[in-house]
């Protein structure tokens, strides 16, 4: 019987349903006083490393659905973390 090639392991895959814990991780790293335009720098994909995993996915396409997840994944974490901290950079608090 032959076994599948399993690429990203479950564990990671499931991470990506939880944006709000890696969000919270860097309004933390904000509270401590990092500077928001530097946690953004980290948060968000370079294009750098997005034209990287186009071409990765030209030559694996069975990649392709893999990144375009981590890139939402991504957006979506600095979506909830610009509405933690706000435009002003100042902290807000969400009820």
């Amino acid at each position: 019987m032959a076994t599948q090639l399993q690429i990203v392991p479950t564990e990671i895959l499931l991470d990506f349903d939880l944006p709000q814990r890696e969000a919270a991780f860097f309004y933390g790293l904000f509270l401590r006083g990092h500077s928001p335009e530097e946690l953004r720098r980290d948060i968000a994909v370079p294009p750098v490393v997005m034209a990287k995993w186009h071409r990765e996915a030209e030559r694996q396409p069975e990649l392709r659905d893999l990144f375009t997840r981590m890139i939402e994944y991504r957006r979506h974490v600095l979506a909830i973390f610009d509405a933690l901290v706000g435009t002003d950079g100042r902290p807000h608090r969400l009820q």
